[in-house]
């Protein structure tokens, strides 16, 4: 039996995410994201195609690497100008009834106890439906205007993540009881306050004594979305994540991804088929494979080179441009995103620089398929079969005209062959990715925050005998 295949859609808040020059394209809308209609109708537009999610990007900071400045990234509004993620799920929430809403929330530049609140609150408005996408940050310029003297080494900020979560954990799980609220009118009790309990942190990065604000939400944890590649990033995947994105190029680079992430997982305790594995995907489907190819002929005609290599530059720490056109594509260790240095320097292709720039301008990292709706749909069944990878989070090229051609042309086809799903399950996203509870399993490492005040006085032992 064919495995069933799931889409998210990849999206930021900003001009054009992941396809540099796009914009200009006289049918793209993305230059209206700061339109709330212009999430909603997209929102929709996924629902009808059962998407799982809107996978929503962010970044902190701007890209300033190629050529030593942001000129070119203003100038082509590379992912700036760009707005605040969490203030489009409500919105969406109210126009889908089932889509989820991933966020992508950096630990690297806001505290996790008034982060905890905005998730909460989140996870609240929309009724269950909020994903958190765990990110550690890669831009230089993020942390000089946090007040930071710099961008901390890789390996640190997956230390501090470790802990940022553990901080969330403890808040979500632990603070409040099930039963501590009651709103009993006739008793005049709205909240019983012994079963509110402070988390008492006191770790290496931070010190959170007290309670969470907030009463728990419909899943009390956001489901945990992460899309570290780098070795950090899949061990803290392993450890911490439901769902992983990944940007792997080819079918070989996925399937040992895939792999990795699965063996990990299993290693610390828990069920490797219940995480789920998205790989970054741009489709260009049409009626026919000319048409499809026609078009996406027509869309490679608006990329920006420049805007291509500010976003390889940005993502590698490496400025391209300082190199000729015709240079090869060399590994330098940089403190960015580690990952996509290995993906372009040790991977299966010889890239040069006009080369790298000319397949990053549609969709970024990830591989384009262009065809056909049967075309692109064997192809699709076909990584899967060969990676065991789970779904794909699929980029656009032109907002949003790239997401309705495949709700228009791709899903019908994978429903018709089995592989899709036909309608969303009841619940919250917990369970409709996973079915179950609403809540994360108990051998998830969150599990163990929930009785809280077991944990603190191990902590207070664990200091004594210190």
């Amino acid at each position: 039996m064919s495995k069933t295949i799931r889409f998210n859609a990849f999206e930021m808040n900003c001009v054009g995410h992941q396809s540099p020059g796009l914009w200009a394209h006289p049918r793209d809308r993305s230059w209206q994201y700061k339109d709330l209609d212009y999430w909603t109708d997209l929102a929709r537009v996924l629902e009808r195609g059962i998407f799982d999610a809107i996978f929503i990007a962010d970044v902190i900071g701007y890209y300033d690497v190629y050529k030593g400045s942001n000129y070119h990234a203003l100038h082509q509004a590379a992912q700036i100008p760009v707005n605040d993620p969490l203030q489009l799920a409500a919105p969406i929430a109210m126009a889908t009834e089932h889509l989820g809403i991933g966020i992508t929330a950096s630990t690297t530049f806001e505290h996790p106890y008034t982060f905890a609140r905005r998730l909460s609150t989140a996870d609240h408005h929309t009724k269950g439906r909020l994903a958190w996408n765990i990110v550690t940050s890669y831009l230089e310029s993020g942390a000089k205007n946090v007040g930071d003297h710099g961008l901390r080494t890789h390996d640190d900020r997956y230390a501090v993540a470790a802990e940022y979560v553990e901080v969330l954990y403890k808040l979500f799980e632990g603070s409040w009881e099930d039963g501590a609220v009651v709103r009993d009118r006739d008793g005049r009790v709205f909240t019983h306050p012994e079963k509110v309990h402070e988390i008492g942190h006191k770790g290496r990065f931070f010190d959170v004594p007290g309670y969470h604000l907030c009463e728990p939400s419909p899943q009390r944890t956001p489901v945990l979305f992460q899309a570290g590649a780098s070795g950090p990033g899949k061990a803290f995947a392993a450890q911490h994540a439901e769902c992983v994105f990944v940007a792997a190029p080819t079918r070989d680079q996925l399937a040992r991804y895939v792999a990795d992430v699965r063996a990990q997982a299993a290693a610390a305790g828990r069920d490797p088929a219940k995480v789920l594995i998205y790989n970054l995907v741009t489709v260009i489907v049409d009626e026919t494979d000319e048409k499809a190819q026609a078009k996406f002929d027509e869309y490679r005609r608006y990329v920006s080179y420049d805007g291509s290599l500010v976003f390889m530059s940005g993502w590698t720490g490496i400025d391209f441009g300082q190199y000729a056109p015709t240079d090869p594509v060399r590994r330098v260790e940089t403190n960015a995103i580690v990952s996509a240095v290995e993906h372009l320097s040790g991977g299966d292709t010889a890239w040069t620089i006009e080369a790298l720039a000319a397949w990053g301008g549609i969709g970024g990292m990830g591989p384009v398929f262009v065809g056909s709706a049967s075309t692109v749909a064997d192809i699709l069944q076909e990584w899967v079969a060969a990676t065991d990878v789970d779904g794909f989070n699929l980029a656009y090229a032109v907002a949003h005209e790239t997401f309705e051609d495949v709700v228009r042309h791709l899903v019908p086809e994978l429903q018709r062959r089995g592989v899709y799903p036909t309608a969303y399950a009841p619940g919250t996203l917990r369970e409709k990715l996973f079915g179950g509870s609403a809540r994360l399993p108990d051998e998830h490492p969150a599990a163990q925050f929930r009785d809280i005040e077991q944990v603190k006085r191990a902590a207070e032992r664990e200091a004594v005998s210190a």
